[in-house]
């Protein structure tokens, strides 16, 4: 008779705890990133700036009195690495959602596991762009907001002639047809155009034909990370000084090149000069969390940290981390960050102020050119 009443005071107890407990459970992000392969050199700050972004908001109370907590992958910056790394988050971690950046080929691998295991995914990175599904989110740029600063800024400096380079997937591919499209469209003329594979390191052969070719003006889209690195310094040590625009590379990564990055053009949504009270406070809490192992914010981690922010606000206006609920609220939050208002209004997409930058001999950026609340265009029309 003891027994049963203990038993059953012991199932009330239980019943009346479960509440509690629910509501103590963190909601869990999973973020599978390129520790290793092409995203390496970049991956590690993407890392830090969702850690600053958890800790703060963890610190403020949470969302809806829930902690959060990261769960990170990698995803060896490609498509086998991230099969591997979507489905340990989502099947085995049981992670509420997605918050990454990834190269094109991860992306795709991780999708139909993001499907299946029905979560919201907010891609933080620059891409290709038309990337369509139900459960994706963009918060990063582009083509038709990042090119165009580019090749109209040499369009100006009297450019006619263009020679493309990039890795062979499906970024590299996609931004320089759209680049390709858009040099003709204005009124210029791709001279050469040429790949290597993701993984490649070895850029001789392509330099060479840039070279016979004699274009005004070098564009390229590379996988980042690495292949910017070695692509530039083969550049360099050739002799080519011709004006150079890298579409794939970021602020860090360019001050991790030296003083050969100096010259580059880059287009981004975030440099770490935008002279606002949100970018220098977030600086600063950086700086303050991670010193002198602060790796350089740039326009891959800042969008991630923006990300995790734009996740809460949903979370909170659909009272709970429910799928459908949540996938339904993204299109209609806001969070002011960094780089100033962020929405994913547009087609699961996100206008964006640009900033057209050449980096300096110190590695920083000096800002040339602003374009405010730049349109990503049609990209997805079947989900709105």
């Amino acid at each position: 008779m003891q027994t049963r009443s203990f038993t059953g005071a012991l199932a009330a107890l239980m019943l009346t705890a479960a509440p509690v407990l629910a509501a103590e459970k963190p909601i869990v992000i999973g973020v599978p990133v390129g520790l290793s392969g092409a995203n390496s050199v970049v991956a590690p700050s993407v890392v830090q700036a969702a850690e600053l972004a958890v800790e703060e908001i963890n610190a403020a109370g949470g969302v809806l009195g829930r902690k959060l907590a990261l769960e990170v992958a990698d995803d060896a910056s490609g498509a086998a690495g991230a099969q591997k790394a979507f489905d340990s988050l989502i099947y085995q971690k049981k992670v509420d959602v997605i918050i990454a950046m990834e190269t094109s080929a991860a992306r795709n691998a991780g999708l139909p596991a993001v499907t299946k295991g029905r979560v919201p995914y907010i891609y933080t990175s620059f891409y290709e762009g038309r990337s369509c599904n139900k459960n994706l989110f963009v918060n990063g740029w582009v083509p038709e907001q990042q090119v165009p600063p580019v090749i109209d800024a040499f369009k100006d400096k009297g450019a006619k002639t263009y020679f493309l380079v990039g890795s062979d997937y499906a970024f590299g591919r996609g931004m320089l047809a759209f680049t390709r499209a858009y040099i003709e469209k204005t009124g210029g003329k791709v001279v050469g155009e040429e790949y290597l594979p993701m993984d490649g390191s070895d850029w001789t052969a392509i330099i060479s034909k840039l070279k016979e070719a004699k274009p005004d003006a070098l564009v390229t889209s590379t996988a980042g990370g690495a292949p910017n690195v070695t692509l530039t310094k083969q550049l360099r040590g050739a002799g080519v000084t011709l004006p150079y625009a890298n579409l794939a590379v970021d602020e860090g990564t360019a001050k991790s090149m030296g003083a050969d990055a100096e010259g580059i053009y880059l287009s981004a949504s975030y440099v770490t000069g935008i002279d606002s009270p949100q970018n220098k406070a977030f600086l600063a809490a950086m700086e303050k969390k991670f010193g002198s192992s602060l790796r350089t914010p740039n326009d891959l981690s800042v969008p991630e940290y923006e990300a995790i922010y734009l996740y809460k606000a949903a979370v909170e206006k659909a009272g709970g981390t429910e799928t459908a609920k949540v996938l339904a609220a993204l299109p209609t939050v806001t969070v002011t960050g960094p780089r100033g208002t962020i929405g994913m209004s547009k087609q699961h997409h996100a206008p964006l102020t640009m900033y057209l930058g050449q980096v300096q001999k110190d590695g920083g950026v000096k800002v040339v050119g602003t374009f405010k609340d730049v349109d990503p265009g049609e990209q997805c029309p079947k989900l709105d």
